[in-house]
């Protein structure tokens, strides 16, 4: 079958890698894509907001399925518009994708449905989410509503800390996105990373990882896009594991099948494991990045053949085979990021860095001058695949340092909570 990819980051090129060996597959195009992804796809120039010229190439081509990556098309309707047309889509709708577009919406959700989260407040102006902040106190969390490339949060340890992030949202830093913002309860715990493939009606556990959002070694300095991942999460055990789907896939499933917006596509929970059980952080619409580097590298079935399942309602005959290895992914990023990142640095010697049990997926790669050269902040995800997170880590970072990028930067601990287990039970 003909499959278009939608997307240009190390996430689109995982799923591009994984969808090129599926024997379902005729020809994988991609938009706008990337060097990396062009070893496996035909890229094609698609403005991605014009929908009906998205669904007018897929018409030409005979595209039987369109694979959406990253969350803005998604968001913005992409799904609704494609299907009008009668072209199948791997991704939610628009008024699905609202439990990533809007943090108040999957909060009131939460609260409606009763899915345990973090206590909330919403607010539309400056003074009364200040004086919800000067009541409740710090540490806390200050969210800007709306989509902000995973740089939309802070947490507070402070109330100084707290409200200039609520002067940022308000002022403008995060665009529409900061119009509105949510205020939460500052939970303690360890994070993870749940995913589920959904048909509309059923939810079928789709892997685990842990992200690391700092910029820095041990967990410093401000948020980012996502640092590094390692899959599975040894803190997502089994029973936690049936925990989170009956207390917040499942209720967060049937409360959106009320509300008239069943959910199809991939739903990603990111959690917090507290005292009291697993708790909703947020939802996102899409394969979260970097973790989708480390699930497909695990993932051990056709993707293409779980796709088509999800988009056909038939999720309740499918079941998903992963390898027993840890598979980790360490980013390589541009000097600046997540400030302003340099771009137009060369990157050589991937050819050296990738092996049997290692993947190079480019994030923010463009070519120049037949160079290739760093194109965005997150540019490298190196991965790699053991039997332990250790083995896993080792070989990730023996293939960062075969790689010829002086401007490139990365952390050093990625796993570094798994290795530490691993070393006190040996």
């Amino acid at each position: 079958m003909n499959v278009l990819l939608l997307g240009s980051g190390g996430r689109e090129h995982a799923l591009a890698w994984k969808l090129s060996a599926s024997p379902l597959l005729t020809k994988l195009y991609a938009s706008p894509g990337n060097p990396g992804i062009g070893r496996v796809a035909e890229l094609v120039k698609l403005d991605v907001a014009d929908h009906s010229a998205v669904a007018a190439f897929c018409q030409e081509k005979k595209i039987e399925l369109v694979v959406v990556g990253p969350e803005g098309p998604l968001v913005a309707g992409i799904a609704d518009d494609l299907r009008a047309w009668g072209i199948r889509v791997f991704g939610p709708s628009k008024a699905s994708a609202r439990l990533e577009g809007s943090k108040g919406f999957t909060k009131d959700l939460c609260a409606k449905f009763n899915i345990p989260t973090a206590a909330y407040g919403r607010f539309g102006d400056l003074a009364s989410a200040k004086a919800y902040v000067e009541k409740t106190g710090a540490p806390i969390v200050i969210k800007a509503d709306g989509l902000a490339a995973g740089k939309g949060v802070t947490i507070a340890m402070t109330l100084d800390e707290a409200n200039a992030a609520l002067e940022a949202c308000f002022d403008g830093a995060f665009g529409a996105a900061g119009a509105e913002v949510v205020v939460e309860e500052y939970l303690t715990g360890e994070e993870a990373s749940f995913f589920c493939l959904c048909d509309g009606a059923t939810a079928l556990p789709f892997g685990t990882a842990q992200d690391h959002k700092r910029v820095g070694d041990g967990d410093t300095g401000p948020n980012t896009g996502g640092m590094g991942a390692y899959s599975p999460a040894p803190v997502m055990t089994p029973e936690m594991t049936e925990r989170t789907m009956r207390e917040i896939i499942e209720p967060t499933m049937r409360g959106m099948a009320e509300l008239g917006a069943p959910f199809a596509g991939i739903l990603f929970a990111g959690l917090m494991i507290t005292d009291q059980g697993p708790k909703l952080i947020e939802y996102n619409t899409r394969f979260g990045d970097p973790e989708c580097q480390v699930l497909m590298m695990r993932l051990k079935d056709d993707l293409l053949v779980l796709l088509n399942a999800a988009v056909d309602g038939q999720l309740t005959h499918m079941s998903i085979r992963w390898s027993n290895e840890t598979a980790l992914t360490v980013v390589m990023a541009a000097r600046g990021y997540p400030g302003t990142p340099e771009k137009g640095s060369v990157i050589r010697g991937l050819d050296k860095a990738e092996g049997e049990s290692v993947q190079v997926f480019h994030a923010g790669t463009a070519i120049n001058g037949g160079a290739l050269v760093a194109n965005g902040g997150r540019v490298l995800n190196v991965t790699a695949t053991g039997k332990t997170v250790g083995e896993a880590q080792a070989k990730a970072y023996a293939a960062v340092d075969r790689i010829d990028w002086p401007q490139g930067f990365c952390r050093r601990d990625i796993g570094w909570q798994a290795v530490a287990r691993e070393k006190a039970g040996a």
